[in-house]
């Protein structure tokens, strides 16, 4: 049965990561913020080695054979990412491990492939993984996608261009990891020929050519990847290589990537609107407005009906984050559950740290504090991984039972 409770087990842990997000994340914020491009390597060393004493390795989820009690995987995931990104968001997303990337592999890997590509991020060096899906002329419509996989023998040959790569630079040149790329094997096929392919770092013929420049989340890259005739092994594709037209099969179940990834999207965007919403109502209490819970709406000022508001928004959000994960752990189907905590996560991280900004006036619009801050770092919640249209798209084709060509 669901608990909207901390699991006990993963208390710990949460401990400790809200004690890196404070003494390791939050002195450093508005450096990493400054220097965009500059790498945390002593965060990235130091989390690398404590999520391997933790056991957590790749970041991945629980696999395998269920053992005594509840799976955590994604319930963990989510816990941890929450604490990190009140610390940081940009630099959360520089923690070592599998990302997007792995998320893929997890989705619609063999277990071979699973060993052979997931196993990096538990060895001796940090490793990065990411995910390539996005074109100059295909976002959210991966129909329109052209990057094209051929195969050549025992190889596929790779040639396009994908854009907007988060943590493609560290897992392409900085680290021993590597990219999920999303290409056809028939553009004819429409969605039926996408799938996605394993491309390792050091390949030939795959390189970064670009580093973004952005808003916020400054100090997690943001890369163009170039494939030009690029080689991989056959069995570097994730799922099947045959075209199911009408089924669709492969691409739904890469597409599954999502399904666990978009609640932990969601859990970061919290973190950062935690974090605005404890920093008002510290500042606010420095000077004496205090939030006088249990009264009659009517009595409260307009201020306090805001802050209570803002908590609202935050602990609603959150409840839906925890029912997408579990049902991830629990193996049930989550799109919709992955898709409404996304939106609402993507919603109340914007609105709560423009809210905040305004309501600091002068100050909060500053950078004496971090609020401006994380007003930038928020909005990127509610357009990656798909955004905010998209996934309410997805929630009322899921609730009205209508398919991507009936409602669009």
């Amino acid at each position: 049965m669901i608990s909207f409770e901390m699991p006990e087990t993963l208390s710990k842990t949460v401990v400790m990561m809200g004690s890196v997000a404070e003494n390791m994340m939050r002195p450093v914020s508005r450096r990493y913020d400054d220097q965009e491009h500059e790498i945390p390597w002593d965060f990235i060393s130091f989390m690398h080695e404590a999520m391997k004493a933790m056991g957590a390795g790749s970041l991945a989820p629980d696999r395998g054979v269920r053992k005594e009690g509840p799976r955590l995987g994604y319930q963990r995931l989510a816990f941890m990412i929450e604490c990190l990104s009140w610390g940081d968001a940009g630099l959360y997303l520089c923690t070592p491990g599998g990302g997007l990337g792995a998320a893929a592999v997890e989705a619609s890997g063999t277990p071979e492939q699973k060993e052979r590509f997931l196993k990096r991020f538990s060895g001796d060096k940090p490793a990065f993984a990411c995910m390539a899906m996005t074109e100059p002329q295909a976002g959210s419509d991966t129909a329109a996608i052209r990057t094209t996989a051929v195969r050549d023998g025992d190889e596929w040959v790779l040639n396009g261009e994908k854009i907007f790569v988060t943590a493609g630079h560290k897992s392409l040149v900085d680290t021993p990891g590597f990219v999920v790329v999303w290409a056809t094997i028939d553009p004819a096929a429409g969605r039926a020929g996408m799938r996605p392919f394993v491309v390792e770092a050091g390949t030939p013929g795959c390189s970064v050519t670009k580093l973004e420049h952005k808003l916020g989340i400054r100090s997690s890259d943001t890369a163009s990847v170039v494939l030009q005739d690029c080689r991989i092994p056959f069995d570097s594709i994730l799922g099947s290589p045959e075209v199911e037209t009408v089924t669709q099969k492969g691409f739904k179940k890469a597409m599954a990537t999502f399904d666990a990834t978009r609640p932990l999207v969601a859990a970061s965007a919290l973190g950062v609107a935690r974090a605005t919403v404890e920093l008002l109502k510290e500042l606010l209490d420095q000077q004496g407005i205090e939030i006088r819970y249990g009264l009659p709406r009517s009595l409260l000022t307009n201020l306090e009906r805001e802050v209570i508001e803002m908590e609202v928004m935050l602990r609603s959000a959150w409840l839906l984050v925890l029912k997408a994960v579990w049902l991830a752990d629990e193996h049930k189907p989550n799109t919709l559950e992955a898709s409404m905590s996304k939106v609402k996560a993507g919603d109340v991280v914007t609105k709560i740290t423009q809210r905040a900004v305004e309501l600091m006036g002068p100050l909060g619009y500053s950078r004496d504090l971090l609020l401006e801050k994380w007003f930038r770092d928020a909005k990127i919640n509610d357009i990656f991984e798909g955004t905010g249209q998209i996934n309410r798209l997805i929630v009322a084709r899921r609730i009205l039972n209508y398919s991507s060509k009936e409602l669009r």
